[in-house]
């Protein structure tokens, strides 16, 4: 194998690697944008089977409530408490630690490694102009 189509070969095994840093670092995106959903949009509680009133609860933001419709719940008859738990939205969270954590090593050794192999044959491009100089 001539060290062209090696050096290809390895920036595209380094493209790929690259590729599944992009795709690790959007899925935890997407997990973000989820925890963010749970603790930032206003909700409804479902209360079918537990009165004979069948309609839904409306329950404020969890992050931005300053009442206890999030945080006393149940003691004062409020059907919010347990429909969006802290631990749900943390769990969230939590998944997307390794998620992104993987994705940014991935997506800086695949970029690092496309660099340096630009840099080794512009080096090599630079030495053969050079020795055709000095020949």
């Amino acid at each position: 194998m001539r060290s062209r189509e090696y050096d290809l070969q390895f920036r595209d095994r380094a493209a790929r690697i690259r590729t599944w840093g992009l795709i690790l670092l959007s899925l935890a995106a997407l997990l973000w944008i989820w925890c963010a959903v749970l603790l930032m949009m206003p909700y409804e509680a479902d209360t079918s089977g537990k009165t004979d009133y069948r309609s839904p609860a409306h329950c404020e933001a969890r992050l931005f409530t300053d009442r206890g419709t999030a945080n006393h719940g149940l003691q004062e008859g409020n059907y919010c408490a347990n429909e969006r738990d802290w631990p749900e939205a943390l769990a969230v969270l939590g998944a997307s630690v390794p998620l992104s954590t993987v994705g940014v090593g991935l997506f800086t050794i695949g970029t690092v490694t496309r660099r340096m192999s630009a840099h080794g044959e512009a080096m090599r491009e630079l030495d053969k102009l050079a020795e055709g100089r000095d020949g």
